[in-house]
């Protein structure tokens, strides 16, 4: 008997023995069908019955089939008591669909049809791939876990972390731990984030970082989406996003980089830090390319100048790039030196305003009151459709800038405020119904019912403005109905020094006013002293122009021009609680006595 006829009785008693069909190779069935194990190719067989159970070895390009997915390897140990293969050196699973994975070793269960890979591990859909030492993938839900650092990458993204999950059909994969995802675009890193291969979403999970635009872009959040995709950032926890010198944080964020529009809800703080304003709100929308933002639920504006801080409060805030304004080409300029032709520089300006120092409600108003819809809540966390409604409104509100090119990054801003606006600073206070402030010039302009304080003066007026060096006022300009009060003794004494006209012009220093101009229809009353620092009188004055000097914030000496009418009361004749001018207010008790006022 030669030796291929005795290994062909040997196989053929062997599968009678275990009821395995000899053409088949040792097919072995479980209870259905699609669990069967058919081995379909193979150079050696051996069988060995131990004490743990009855093995088949098959060697010499193996391939196995189950179902639809099929599993190749150099050689194969089969469990027949228990169903559990072990597969060796080149192994390679092919399923439906591309989806194919790669190792040097299989231990395979084949009624759970569960994988464990080891050695080498690569899984691949035709498109994307993983990387890791070890796998455990089920070729039912063809889903891969590892635990012991994997990699994935899908396009131009790589994804690496200690722990991963990732779901071929689905395309859904779930990393934790040192989770790293780098792209062309942006980097990411996070403790616990999942990432759709075929939709580029990023769901976190964890504290997580996004950077991108070679590092002007910072997104941190701990729980939210990314679409880098769309390049779409919506974060449901408290989060922050850094741009270029821009800064926005709060307890709920939404940013759409292409069109530049965000939103952000509960406790949002948004920073200039080019131009070292601040602003804190309830909600905020804004656009980045256009550097435009409504800021409702408590808006604060604090702007930092030096060492003093100056603090805004209004209903609504509305804040955007000043215009600027270039000249006609007439208004070219010839170099003295180089003989070149140049234009001249423009100005920023705020829009339709032709004059910033004395811009009034009227000029103020067509700019800043534009309508807009701000939004109340923000679109559902992952949600890649157009939302319509009370969110689309906001996006597309109209503003000064007509287009949405990026706006010049060094123009200075301006912010209105409408509405209840507070001013506090250590020395400057003030309220009023509106107010617009300019960073090109650091000018204050307070609009409806203005009133402002500094040290012992209070000034009101139809419109008020007020010029900061510094954030220390420089001067101060009341184009109508002009009035300035200060005290001119102890508070119980009620003597105050009053001057009026209607229009003025104070100058200051340290935020103490100096000295002021007033003109025309000039009226003052205000009590004089001797050398000593006693009383002599009220003296009351009228003219058609005069100039007042100030020294330790007491009226020292005016000056008078055309049309002088002068008394002097003493002090002891006077009727003092009617020695009042026409507009005599004094308003000391809404007076904002604290920055705590203005976030109540």
């Amino acid at each position: 008997m030669n030796r291929h006829t005795f290994y062909g009785i040997f196989l053929l008693c062997v599968c009678c023995l275990f009821g395995v069909s000899p053409s088949l190779y040792g097919q072995v069935k479980d209870t259905s069908d699609k669990m069967t194990i058919h081995i379909l190719n193979n150079r050696v067989l051996t069988f060995t019955k131990t004490d743990s159970g009855d093995f088949f070895r098959f060697v010499g390009d193996v391939i196995m089939q189950q179902g639809t997915d099929t599993l190749y390897c150099d050689s194969l140990i089969q469990n027949k008591t228990t169903n559990i293969l072990e597969a060796f050196s080149n192994v390679r699973i092919a399923q439906d669909g591309g989806t194919q994975g790669l190792c040097d070793y299989l231990k395979y269960t084949s009624s759970q049809k569960l994988a464990l890979m080891q050695g080498n591990v690569s899984l691949t859909d035709g498109k994307n791939q993983m990387w890791c030492n070890e796998l455990t993938y089920d070729l039912g839900t063809k889903t891969g876990v590892y635990n012991n650092g994997g990699t994935l990458h899908a396009d131009s993204t790589t994804v690496t972390s200690n722990s991963g999950i990732y779901n071929v059909k689905t395309k859904e994969a779930r990393f934790t731990g040192n989770v790293t995802v780098k792209d062309p675009a942006y980097t990411t890193t996070s403790k616990d984030m999942g990432y759709n291969t075929e939709t580029k979403l990023t769901r976190f999970f964890a504290p997580s970082v996004v950077v991108g635009d070679s590092g002007k872009t910072r997104l941190q959040t701990s729980s939210g989406t990314y679409d880098s995709h769309n390049s779409i950032a919506y974060f449901e926890t408290p989060s922050k996003i850094w741009y270029d010198g821009q800064y926005i944080e709060g307890d709920t964020l939404y940013y759409n980089k292409l069109t530049g529009n965000g939103y952000g809800n509960g406790h949002v703080i948004a920073w200039d830090t080019a131009h070292g304003s601040t602003l804190y709100c309830g909600h905020a929308a804004y656009n980045q390319r256009k550097r435009e933002m409504w800021a409702t639920v408590k808006p604060v504006l604090k702007q930092i100048k030096g060492t003093d801080t100056l603090y805004i409060r209004a209903d609504t805030f509305h804040s955007a790039p000043m215009a600027k304004i270039l000249p006609p080409k007439a208004g070219t300029v010839k170099d003295a030196d180089t003989g070149v032709v140049k234009r001249k520089e423009g100005s920023y300006k705020l829009p339709a305003a032709a004059d910033s120092s004395t811009l009034t409600a009227a000029q103020v108003t067509p700019v800043a009151l534009l309508p807009v819809a701000v939004p109340d809540t923000l679109p559902k966390t992952g949600s890649r459709k157009k939302k319509k409604g009370a969110v689309t409104a906001a996006v597309n509100a109209p503003s000064p800038l007509a287009d949405t090119a990026w706006a010049d990054s060094t123009a200075p801003l301006y912010f209105c405020g409408y509405h209840h606006v507070l001013i506090f600073s250590d020395s400057l206070q003030g309220v009023c119904d509106s107010i617009c402030y300019t960073q090109s010039d650091s000018t204050i302009r307070m609009i409806y019912n203005p009133i402002a304080w500094s040290r012992k003066s209070q000034v009101t007026g139809d419109t008020i403005c007020l010029q900061l060096d510094s954030n220390r006022l420089r001067s101060i300009y009341v184009p109508n109905n002009a009035f300035i009060v200060s005290l001119a003794g102890p508070d119980k004494a009620g003597l105050y020094d009053q001057v009026q006209g209607r229009t003025l012009k104070g100058y200051l220093k340290n935020n103490t006013i100096t000295s002021m101009l007033v003109f025309p229809g000039s009226e003052a009353i205000y009590y004089s002293k001797d050398e000593r620092g006693a009383y002599i009188g009220v003296s009351q004055s009228k003219s058609d122009r005069m100039k007042v000097t100030f020294e330790d914030q007491a009226i020292k000496k005016i000056n008078f021009e055309r049309d002088v009418h002068q008394t002097l009361t003493p002090l002891d004749k006077a009727d003092i609680p009617n020695t009042r001018l026409s507009r005599f207010k004094w308003l000391d008790d809404k007076r904002p006595r604290s920055k705590e006022e203005l976030f109540e």
